[in-house]
């Protein structure tokens, strides 16, 4: 894996797979499909980003296809993330889960397309989407929620290596010990909720606080520079459009390395959710249904 390289505003990232992804996404967990995605992705376009990821649970997927034709750009120019659902794991629900997402979003392939959950019959999910990868419906193959123990249990039987894990990382939750696995293999870590799904202790924080002020920056702005410095790709989400615009200014400052390390240092080794808990997989799969 190689670090961020410029390609003017926005910065990319190899994967271990030979494909680039921007290393900043515009995120849509939990933004309704009720034309409030479909605006949210149409201005995240607008001011820059080209890279969205949704998913097959937030339910948003066919606004976020929407938004991309109305954008009018050039399908190669945006880099589009979707998930398969553990309601569709095991092979043939997954290639039926597969060409949903397609459909949904009105797309002929995706960029990047992830097992969203570490749970039921991964091993056939992962198939399904090696196959359709092999079959030019997916470019990239990874996985989501992968902790170090999940990741050791089922990727060792995989007949590809996921390019790609993405999981909770914000400078409460650094995840060291998964960053030390993945890099082992070139593997790329994504953070969901880069900015701890807004956690006011963080955004606070008097250290946080005082290096924003130091560089000139919003915290939400100073958090983001530190997780793609720690060679994260960051996936901020927002509707309102300031945010947005605000979110996607990382590249015109550089954090220093003292800095770093002082926020390297507010690093809990805790997350908001353990994927290992036990009942965690049963109460997400009663918790978001697909389809009926």
């Amino acid at each position: 894996m190689s670090g961020p390289r410029n390609t003017g505003i926005m910065q990319s990232i190899l994967l271990n797979d030979g494909h680039s992804i921007p290393s900043v996404g515009f995120g849509v967990f939990q933004v309704p499909a009720d034309g409030s995605t479909f605006k949210a992705v149409l201005c995240a376009l607008q001011a820059g980003y080209r890279h969205i990821d949704t998913a097959a649970a937030y339910l948003n997927e066919a606004e976020v296809g929407q938004a991309l034709r109305e954008s009018g750009l050039p399908r190669n120019e945006v880099f589009v993330t979707s998930k398969l659902w553990i309601q569709d794991y095991g092979y043939e629900a997954a290639r039926a889960g597969i060409r949903s997402s397609l459909e949904k979003l009105g797309l002929d392939y995706m960029d990047l397309y992830l097992l969203h959950q570490p749970y039921f019959d991964v091993q056939g999910a992962w198939k399904a989407m090696e196959e359709a990868r092999d079959e030019g419906l997916i470019r990239s193959i990874g996985v989501s929620n992968f902790t170090p123990n999940l990741w050791k249990r089922h990727v060792p039987h995989f007949a590809t290596l996921p390019c790609l894990n993405q999981v909770e990382f914000h400078p409460f939750f650094q995840q060291r010990e998964l960053r030390a696995l993945l890099a082992q293999d070139g593997v790329v870590l994504a953070a969901w909720s880069p900015l701890g799904h807004g956690n006011a202790k963080l955004l606070t924080h008097p250290l946080v606080t005082t290096l924003a002020a130091r560089y000139h920056c919003a915290p939400c702005r100073l958090i983001l520079r530190f997780e793609l410095q720690e060679g994260c790709i960051v996936l901020p989400k927002s509707t309102n459009p300031d945010h947005i615009a605000s979110n996607l200014k990382l590249f015109d400052f550089t954090i220093e390395d003292g800095d770093m390390n002082l926020l390297r240092a507010l690093d809990t080794g805790k997350g908001m959710r353990d994927p290992e808990e036990a009942g965690r997989a049963e109460d997400l799969l009663a918790r978001y249904r697909v389809h009926p």
